[in-house]
């Protein structure tokens, strides 16, 4: 079944542009930590020095990386997602996506722009290894849950050198980003409650952004089995946040944003139940979040809102289009033969029916 991908919805700020992603935030160079720059250009500016030019900037105009010729044999379309599959020069496959003024390009399976912050396949996975490492620490030694292993990333190798990675912080970024608080003492002594701060929530934040433009050309392309994972995937940032940043504004910025990740979530998984034959699969989906959907709405002191929801309101279209599909019980179908049966006052065929029915109820 092919379904229209679905189209981002209206930004419900001027610093959230598409679902999930966060503010702007200042340009830093590529591994250089946030802050350096800034610092150093306010030190300046407060002695009386001009701001100096970045020596990354070339001073003449580079020669030979027109795009002109791509973008020429790939129009853009605006009343639709513009995707496709391509295989990079390293022979890999990659997924593009064409905008107005250029092509957004990503990587089909762990960070979409292929980077490993930390070592890990991204902030996600490297936080939540921390967050199960503050919890063991957090046990009675000796209690239930003390693996006594070594600790590694997820989806990444366990030991090696760690140091080096850790002192420019995730993706090349702030030094200090990352380590949430897990590392402090308590008043018990204990390690602290582990805690994101909110540089690590909006780091969170912008990887979200970039899993959210993978699943939106993923729909298009009709890989819901990509959909599924990263939607599911971007819930879990939001349960992170939710549960353990340690600003209230962090732990809320995200939950705007849930509605629409499920909707696109189960329209994936009910396409691709439909694709298998089974409809009753795919009408699982659509009730499973529908019920996630009324739950979020319920906690968040809006029950009127559940109604009133686009994404209720294309889950409950999905579901009626899928009715119609689904294989009639020999129950219903016996009682639907019966009845026409009636209406053609074919009493002999009726009397057969009815004693059939009869066998199925004992």
């Amino acid at each position: 079944m092919k379904s229209e991908p679905p189209r981002p919805p209206n930004p419900p700020s001027p610093h959230s542009p598409t679902p999930g992603e966060p503010e702007p935030r200042r340009e830093v160079k590529p591994d250089q930590p946030l802050g350096e720059g800034q610092s150093s250009e306010s030190e300046g500016q407060a002695q009386g020095n001009p701001p100096q030019e970045s020596s990354d900037v070339p001073a003449e105009p580079i020669r030979g990386v027109d795009i002109s010729g791509i973008l020429a044999g790939w129009t853009y379309n605006a009343d639709q997602i513009n995707a496709r599959r391509v295989i990079a020069d390293d022979g890999e496959e990659r997924i593009q996506v064409r905008l107005d003024l250029g092509i957004l390009q990503m990587h089909t399976t762990g960070r979409p722009d292929g980077s490993r912050p930390m070592g890990y396949e991204s902030l996600l996975e490297y936080f939540e290894d921390q967050l199960d490492n503050s919890e063991e620490d957090r046990r009675p030694e000796g209690g239930p849950g003390d693996r006594g292993e070594e600790r590694g990333p997820r989806g990444g190798d366990r030991g090696g050198d760690r140091g080096s990675e850790r002192e420019g912080g995730p993706a090349g970024g702030k030094g200090e980003e990352g380590k949430g608080d897990e590392g402090k003492a308590g008043e018990d002594g204990k390690p602290a409650e582990f805690k994101l701060s909110s540089d690590d929530c909006q780091g969170l934040r912008e990887e979200a952004v970039q899993y959210y433009h993978r699943y939106v050309a993923m729909m298009a392309l009709e890989d819901f089995y990509g959909v599924i994972r990263d939607t599911t995937r971007n819930l879990r940032v939001l349960d992170l946040c939710r549960d353990h940043a340690a600003e209230d504004s962090d732990q809320e910025f995200l939950e705007q944003f849930r509605p629409y990740i499920l909707m696109v979530r189960a329209r994936a998984l009910a396409s691709q139940a439909i694709n298998n034959s089974e409809p009753k699969a795919a009408l699982h989906a659509i009730d499973e979040a529908l019920d996630a959907l009324k739950q979020h709405f319920d906690m968040a002191d809006e029950p009127n809102a559940f109604d009133m929801s686009g994404e209720v309101q294309m889950l409950r279209s999905m579901r009626d289009s899928l009715v119609p599909k689904l294989p009639i019980s020999p129950m219903a179908e016996l009682k639907a033969r019966l009845a026409k049966a009636i209406e053609q006052e074919n009493y002999e065929l009726a009397a057969i029916l009815r004693d059939e029915l009869k066998q199925m109820k004992e």
